[in-house]
């Protein structure tokens, strides 16, 4: 099992010294270093439920359905093990703290293996970025395990911060940390044999390669898997789930702050597909864990939609370890890793403990990590605006213009138009027929860039809302009711160093920095929970009727999500894979 016997590269103790007391413990015949008694065994292959006691050498259980001594002895009387829950697609900065604060703030939620994607802080700072997260991920107590970014930027039609070909990514390959290459989002690229992308895919054939194709059906998805790609967080339908399982993808359920896939796709999780079935969050931030809770909110709402039991937790854990080539966990049994949580209940998966690694998780393990500087300090490079930089020119060979519709708990966003008014200042916001303008700004201190267009859907009466956290470049996205609260709004971003902002009526009425990257704050995730309770209700003061509507913003400028995206070099229509013949272009401007 290769993921054990990194773990004791790294060991101060011989392979040979620890694996002799394994045995010996596992035999009954030495102590283990902890036992957990009396605990109710779920057997997430067969579902059976055994009351016995667990016993744990190392970072490896020894020994279970017998009684065993042990150095240290936790009371699982009453309780349930199950193993350690395994998030197989996220992108941390996303969760808007540190990978630090996110171990402590995901940990107690059973979560002991995250798979990340840190291609948010590669689209700002490039491998540096990812060097970030490596580092990060040899000292957290969570196992942090990485995919290499695989579009950095996600498309030629946007300005990022940073680029990635193959030769960048060829150094972190050999890393203990990393699994493969990432969600390859560029599907078009694919299809069309872009010579990047297909250079990307040729260095990882016969590795792991994440898939990412939101409603590719057909000869189309054929042709995207013939490329080796093997899983797909981006299904939002059970039929379209269904191909893809068909064709050998693995799926993976995705629940997180705003794409809300689970629902959809629960009916295809059951006793024939657990195996090739697996959950993730992708973008879940502290508010809403504090609120809801993390994997663990994903399991107690399977199991409440009537999925089997036993079949759930499996794809929480041994089918998602499998699925990511994690050969050395998944299970409670002797010989896997000792990541373990301890439920008060099966049905309501309420987490009481978790083992990680062999040990149990305390405020004094987080303690004990070294610290890793942050990176991406200063990174805001965008120049101050006005409300001028939003006008919006009307066309005179047409009388409508188009306009992003916005609709909850989904990241695709569909075509839509309006008819709006014309005035001194151009094409006018419609509140009333929930028509806000929408503007993308160049961050990066490239060429800056704004691109304008008109989104529905946020249900703004007034004001306005400013992100730098604007998938996947990373740009400020704004929307807003009023040219001058959304210069206000996005004014007091730039200054912030990034984060989020709400203004009212000419006045900053919210905000949270994020000055790592723009990306993450440098506070512990309990502050982040409450600003962003902060600004929620300022926004909803303002008539948003999104459930969660600053990463909704985010996903407005996500040029390989369709339908319908805005840029900072325009408005750009995902399904042609090229710009609308928009009001705000330079036809004579194309994609770096």
């Amino acid at each position: 099992m290769p993921g054990i016997a990194q773990s004791w590269n790294r060991r101060s103790v011989t392979t040979a010294d620890l694996l002799t007391r394994m045995i010996m413990a596992g035999q009954g015949k030495e102590p283990a270093d902890l036992v957990i008694a009396d605990v109710n065994l779920l057997d997430v292959i067969t579902g059976a439920v055994t009351q016995t006691d667990i016993a744990i050498v190392g970072d490896r259980i020894v020994g279970t359905h017998a009684r065993y001594e042990g150095a240290t002895v936790i009371d699982g009387a009453g309780r349930f093990a199950v193993p350690g829950f395994i998030d197989t697609h996220l992108h941390i900065e996303s969760s808007l703290v540190t990978p630090f604060e996110f171990d402590r703030c995901v940990l107690p939620h059973g979560v002991t293996t995250a798979i990340c994607d840190p291609h948010e802080i590669a689209n700002v700072l490039g491998a540096d970025g990812i060097r970030y997260f490596l580092d990060c991920a040899e000292r957290t107590v969570m196992d942090i395990r990485v995919n290499l970014s695989s579009c950095v930027p996600a498309t030629g039609f946007e300005t990022s911060g940073a680029a990635l070909e193959i030769g960048d990514l060829e150094p972190f390959r050999r890393h203990p940390k990393v699994i493969g290459l990432a969600e390859m989002m560029n599907f078009p690229g694919v299809l069309g044999g872009d010579p990047g992308i297909v250079a990307k895919l040729v260095a990882f054939q016969g590795g792991h390669i994440d898939g990412h194709a939101p409603l590719l059906r057909g000869t189309a998805l054929n042709g995207y898997l013939s490329a080796a790609i093997r899983t797909d967080h981006e299904a939002t339908s059970a039929a379209e789930a269904r191909e893809k399982l068909a064709k050998g993808m693995a799926i993976l359920i995705r629940e997180g702050s705003v794409s809300k896939d689970l629902n959809a796709l629960a009916e295809v999780l059951d006793e024939n597909t657990s195996s090739f079935v697996a959950l993730c969050t992708d973008d879940r931030n502290p508010l809403d864990i504090a609120e809801e809770g993390h994997l663990d909110s994903s399991i107690r709402r399977l199991i409440a939609m009537g999925r089997p039991l036993h079949h759930v937790y499996r794809a929480a854990s041994h089918s998602a370890a499998r699925i990511f080539g994690l050969g050395d966990r998944g299970l409670v049994a002797p010989g896997w890793r000792a990541d373990i949580a301890l439920l008060d209940s099966l049905e309501d998966c309420r987490v009481s403990d978790v083992i990680a690694g062999g040990r149990r998780v305390t405020a004094e393990r987080f303690a004990e990590r070294r610290p890793v500087e942050p990176v991406g300090l200063g990174s805001m490079k965008a120049r101050p605006v006005s409300p001028d930089d939003f006008i919006v020119e009307a066309r005179a060979d047409r009388n409508w213009t188009p306009v992003i519709g916005v609709k909850p708990g989904l990241i695709i966003t569909f075509s839509d138009s309006a008819m709006l008014a014309t005035g001194e200042r151009g094409l006018q916001a419609d509140v009333s027929a929930d028509a806000l303008k929408v503007a993308v700004i160049e961050r990066h201190g490239k060429n800056g860039n704004i691109g304008r267009s008109f989104v529905r859907g946020f249900g703004l009466a007034r004001g306005a809302i400013a992100s730098s956290v604007g998938h996947d470049s990373h740009n400020i996205t704004a929307i807003g009711a009023t040219d001058a609260d959304m210069a206000v709004a996005v004014n007091r971003l730039i200054e912030l160093g990034g984060g989020f902002v709400v203004a009212d009526g000419g006045v900053v009425a919210a905000e949270l920095a994020l000055p790592i990257a723009g990306l993450m704050s440098d506070k512990p995730f309990e502050a982040i929970s409450h600003d962003l309770h902060r600004l929620r209700e300022a926004a909803y003061a303002l008539g948003c009727v999104l459930p969660e509507p600053f990463l909704q913003v985010a996903f407005l400028a996500l040029p390989v999500i369709p339908h319908l995206k805005m840029t900072d070099r325009g408005l750009f229509d995902v399904d042609r894979f090229d710009f609308v013949d928009a009001i705000d272009r330079d036809p004579d401007a194309g994609p770096d």
